[in-house]
């Protein structure tokens, strides 16, 4: 009997793992792995540049994308298990800040020069990413560092000339620290709406590392890498109208907007955020300020954020006002303190109380509107819509704007603004769009 042979199994060939990063070494764009002390080598995109300035050549907007994708992959600290990529955004609030700030206490026209092109500064880089639908965390990393400077200069300027004690020091500190917790809870989930059925797809930290060393996103601008890992998932400018779609497993028998970019049905008041990519219940509006949208889950530690942060500012304001100009009442020394420049370190703390007042005045105006949206049980995406479809009604020239589609009263609307998150509120019939 010849002996058989048996059939030999054809096993998969094993991939060769990778080796594990060290603390400087990364994977840049192109998938290669590449080292931090390299950072200078190999700029081919960055030598064409220097190139056409030097000889005075215009650049096309192509190899400034490039330039900046460059510089982006390439800026890194070293960590564990490879080096983590650096935003660019939150650098130039870091470095401009203390610049501008120290060159405006130097003569009184520096400062009204300074302060008064640091909003324009502010607003056309708002619109320049509002506009191209981009993340930036460029306004978070200049809230986060005005509120550190501003009390950096209220220790090493204000307290030491003896006027501020204990207790005062002590309440301002716990207001900043309340405002730190308030943003905290207010950078959380604002009310994501998931697909159930990718809810088992969900992704790691390495996937995600993987997926973005095989598919870079270009950005323009200031490029606005995730630091945390996450998947940024835009919507193109011309976006598709979302159709509307009823639900059959919905209670209530009205039509509900289909999510074609999430894949979903969306509840009423809910809306797909083009800069995070991906639908918020109840959503209000995408605040720069947090690098995140105001939704149902979030809503109330916003309001909260920015009262805190309101009175905690005035209470600083009138603090080092009252050191500066002793003799004289708050309001009058805000526009009147004379001799505050003969002396660089009052020249500062005057100059920071000015600052601070310009960007309190424009948190004033958002807690403000949010006030009135809230009373009236609108949000900021449906007043928007309102006004473009001339649905809404306008009071105070614009400022209130009442669409009647939500309004059950004063009292009803706060009350169902502070239950938001805690349970769902059911709406009639009616009121599903």
């Amino acid at each position: 009997m010849k002996g058989s042979v048996k059939p030999v199994k054809k096993t998969k060939a094993e991939e060769p793992e990778l080796e594990p990063l060290c603390c400087c070494e990364y994977i840049d764009r192109n998938g290669e792995k590449n080292h931090v002390a390299a950072c200078l080598c190999d700029c081919q995109d960055l030598d064409e540049g220097c190139d056409r300035w030097i000889t005075c050549k215009s650049m096309q907007p192509e190899t400034c994308e490039k330039i900046m994708d460059t510089i982006s992959d390439r800026l890194r600290i070293p960590w564990l298990r490879g080096a983590k990529k650096v935003n660019i955004s939150i650098l130039p609030p870091l470095f401009l800040l203390p610049v501008f700030l120290r060159v405006a206490s130097w003569h009184f026209l520096l400062g009204v020069v300074v302060l008064t092109s640091l909003p324009m500064l502010a607003l056309w880089y708002y619109y320049l990413t509002h506009r191209r639908k981009e993340q930036t965390l460029f306004f978070l990393s200049l809230g986060l560092f005005s509120l550190g400077y501003m009390y950096y200069v209220f220790l090493q300027e204000v307290v030491p000339k003896g006027r501020v004690g204990p207790t005062r020091l002590a309440l301002l500190t716990f207001g900043l620290l309340l405002i730190l917790f308030a943003l905290y809870r207010a950078k959380k989930n604002p009310g994501y709406l998931r697909n159930p059925a990718h809810n088992d797809r969900a992704l790691s930290g390495s996937q995600v590392e993987c997926l973005n060393r095989k598919g870079p996103e270009k950005t323009k601008g200031f490029p606005s890498a995730d630091l945390s890992g996450s998947l940024n998932n835009r919507a193109p400018k011309d976006e598709t109208k979302d159709s509307p779609r009823t639900s059959a497993g919905s209670p209530a028998k009205g039509k509900e907007d289909w999510c074609t970019k999430c894949q979903l049905v969306r509840p009423a008041r809910a809306w797909h955020c083009r800069i995070c990519g991906i639908c918020v219940r109840r959503m209000d509006h995408h605040c720069v300020w947090i690098n995140s949208c105001v939704g149902e889950s979030n809503h109330q530690a916003f309001i909260l954020a920015l009262l805190v942060f309101l009175l905690t500012s005035v209470y600083g304001i009138t603090l080092t006002l009252d050191t500066i100009c002793t003799d004289r009442s708050v309001f009058t020394a805000l526009f009147y303190c004379p001799g505050v420049y003969a002396d660089y370190s009052s020249a500062l703390c005057f100059t920071c109380v000015w600052y601070s007042v310009i960007i309190t005045g424009s948190m004033a105006y958002i807690f403000l509107i949010q006030l009135i949206n809230i009373s009236y049980n609108v949000t900021e995406r449906e007043v928007q819509q309102a006004l473009r479809q001339k649905t809404g009604r306008r009071l105070l020239c614009g400022l209130i704007v009442d669409t009647g589609q939500y309004n059950r009263g004063f009292l009803r609307n706060w009350h169902q603004f502070s239950t938001l998150g805690v349970h769902p509120f059911h709406h009639p019939a009616e009121d599903i769009v």
